[in-house]
């Protein structure tokens, strides 16, 4: 376990969690947004339902499967240039895919924007706690995740574009202005240079291991005999379980249980959720880090006492049948949901060695995303057999207070010194 070290916030600290804030809004608005404008792709390049679904299950494939061999590189190289290189070519591979003319062109291009992603969120997170290692990681890293949130937000753009004027215009705008942005990082993203002192580790020694040094068995090694990160590996599959088996199906749910239309229930499932959870994710860091510096385990509590609430809310809104009820549950549980995600990378930094950070992120990132795939797809054959939405959200509160357990035993299995 490496102690926490008494250190000054390095400078740029705070500059580079708005640089991120931007990266990290069009990681996400760039990987949705093809999901907003199907009817535009499917009447110009001829496709079936199935081969339309395959374009974002071949890309989650991907990204699942890489991230942990990116994370590895992000400990490896410098972060920073991992970021650049990642956005640039993820760009790129976006303002390809608006020059696509076939299905066999887009499918190509979709499992080449899951390569280049998926180096994105390991080493950005890692980045981010390497500036904010005191009282204010888990806001740096609750702002960051305002970007991702408010670019899955804005997904929408994509299917206003294509509707107005072409789809391909969409892909090629946003191409070009996250090349532009990636060329500008170049002069402003730099790593941290860090005035604290640090007497576990020498300057040299750690300079050595950050560059080059770290071998992927060795990681492998590290954080897999911690049995604090096997039970947060595992907490973090079953909560992207949940989080699917709630979000995926929302619109479905509004739909069913309140009998709306399908432009309603879209609406209600985003613009409700995703401005609280943008909110949810700023104040939630904004606590942690207060407590933080009182109580040495605030940033496993934060989370359990978060998913405590959380839990009741999905319940009780399944049961209901007033429509502003249920948008109230609901709300209450997506603000609730980021303590988890403003938490996550800093209660892995209690007990995961800096060096090793983003490969042990890359891995649970993994974990997180098959997880969630092959929720979705169970969610479905549950529905097949005619088992209702509203039982499974109740059969996803009650996996919440699981996830509480988990964290109860990662708590129990470090020791964080003050």
């Amino acid at each position: 376990m490496v102690k926490p070290s008494v250190h000054q916030l390095p400078s740029r600290a705070w500059l580079t969690v708005g640089l991120l804030f931007i990266v990290g809004l069009l990681n996400y608005l760039d990987r949705i947004m093809l999901t907003t404008m199907r009817g535009s792709i499917m009447e110009s390049i001829p496709m079936t339902e199935a081969e339309f679904g395959l374009l974002t299950s071949i890309f989650l494939w991907v990204y699942a499967i890489l991230s942990p061999f990116a994370g590895f590189m992000a400990d490896r190289f410098k972060r920073s240039h991992v970021i650049i290189m990642s956005l640039f070519v993820w760009s790129l591979v976006t303002w390809m895919t608006g020059h696509a003319t076939t299905y066999n062109q887009l499918l190509f291009s979709r499992a080449l924007m899951g390569i280049s992603e998926a180096f994105y969120i390991p080493a950005a997170l890692a980045l981010l706690v390497d500036y904010h290692r005191g009282p204010t990681q888990s806001l740096a890293t609750g702002l960051h995740l305002a970007g991702v949130m408010l670019g899955q937000s804005l997904g929408f753009l994509g299917g206003w574009i294509a509707e107005k004027y072409s789809w391909g215009l969409a892909f090629n705008s946003f191409g070009i202005i996250g090349i532009l942005y990636a060329v500008l990082l170049i002069f402003l993203l730099r790593e941290p240079v860090h005035t604290e002192i640090e007497s576990t580790v020498g300057t040299n020694e750690k300079k050595k291991n950050r560059e080059g040094k770290v071998k992927f068995g060795e990681v492998f090694k590290n954080i897999f005999t911690k049995p604090a990160y096997i039970y947060l590996l595992v907490f973090w599959g079953v909560m992207g379980l949940i989080s699917w088996m709630i979000s995926a199906w929302l619109p479905t749910y509004y739909q069913e249980n309140f009998q709306l239309s399908q432009t309603q229930a879209g609406l209600y499932a985003t613009a409700y959720l995703y401005p609280v959870s943008i909110v949810g994710a700023i104040l939630a860091g904004v606590i942690t880090d207060k407590w933080s510096v009182r109580n040495k385990y605030a940033r496993i509590l934060v989370p359990m006492l978060g998913l405590a609430i959380a839990a009741p809310c999905v319940f009780f809104a399944s049961y209901t049948s007033i429509l502003p009820v249920a948008i109230v549950f609901l709300m209450v549980y997506g603000f609730m949901r980021m303590t988890v995600d403003d938490n996550l990378m800093p209660i892995m930094c209690l007990f995961v060695e800096n060096k090793y950070r983003a490969t042990a992120f890359g891995i649970m990132n993994m974990f997180n995303t098959i997880i969630a795939g092959i929720g979705i797809f169970l969610i479905g054959a549950m529905r097949d057999s005619n088992i209702s939405l509203g039982t499974i959200y109740q059969v996803a509160a009650l996996s919440l207070f699981v996830c509480i357990l988990f964290l109860y035993l990662v708590k129990r299995n470090i020791k964080v010194s003050k």
